[in-house]
């Protein structure tokens, strides 16, 4: 998951969750299954014999959120699971003296509430929709009752958790253990999920404010640290946010910090 604190004003705490979601027919099909996704990565649950995933999508309800509604929000009682088809979703956290933290960005594919649904306990995250999003939902229960019956299912959601985990301890390394403000943002930039390839000039769609709430600075330091990283071409300005330019550059930085 592509898996930081934000508070959620009153008016978007209320009308939250698939309840209150705009309902899609039964009879309205998403323009593509997403237990069939085009590539495997979008395939949640790829590995499942074809029948036990056509009995996946039969107990799920297609949903859609509008730019800016709410899925569920902090405290809230998990309800269940959402797959998302299409659209993004940001995930935040926020503390009492009203800090913010972005944990994260779900794309296509990817689900949504699964170790609340697993714990019992009630959310810690607040799930956003950045762009119109469409979802499939399964209840807690009827979810549950699904794992218990399919063990490589079970074996699949273990899978994912897991990699939730790697993405926490993640997050908890670029708070806690870089040792400077360039040190955090040259780690985050080498880390973005699109930057795990070789190739320079990927455009991430991120703004001043997003980067400085996933590394826990404040807007103003990542603004000068990005003209930094400019002025010596590591990252070169793009409407739609910036591209990272040089790796080995970036690299040499963290090396320079050890």
């Amino acid at each position: 998951m592509s898996f930081r604190f934000r508070v959620v004003p009153r008016k978007k705490r209320r009308g939250v969750g698939p309840g209150n979601a705009k309902k899609v027919s039964p009879d309205v099909r998403f323009r593509e299954s997403w237990l069939e996704a085009s590539s495997v990565e979008e395939q949640i649950f790829f590995d499942l014999r074809q029948d036990v995933r056509e009995q996946l999508e039969a107990i799920s309800s297609p949903v859609a959120y509008a730019k800016g509604e709410v899925l569920f929000v902090e405290g809230q009682k998990s309800e269940g699971v959402f797959v998302l088809h299409n659209g993004s979703v940001r995930l935040s956290a926020s503390s009492a003296d009203g800090k913010s933290l972005i944990v994260g960005r779900v794309e296509r594919g990817e689900i949504l509430g699964l170790p609340t649904v697993i714990s019992g306990k009630p959310h810690e995250l607040t799930a956003e929709a950045l762009k119109p999003a469409e979802c499939s939902f399964v209840a807690r229960d009827i979810f549950l009752q699904f794992l218990r019956e399919h063990g490589n299912a079970a074996l699949r959601v273990a899978e994912i958790l897991s990699h939730m985990y790697d993405a926490a301890f993640d997050q908890a390394r670029y708070l806690g253990l870089s040792a400077s403000a360039e040190e955090k943002l040259a780690r985050l930039l080498l880390e973005l999920p699109a930057a795990n390839s070789q190739n320079n000039g990927h455009c991430f769609p991120l703004t001043h404010k997003e980067i400085a709430e996933m590394i826990g600075l404040s807007r103003e330091t990542v603004t000068r640290m990005l003209a930094r990283f400019k002025r010596a071409n590591l990252i070169e300005p793009h409407s739609l946010g910036f591209r990272v330019m040089d790796r080995s550059g970036l690299e040499e930085l963290l090396i320079k910090q050890m």
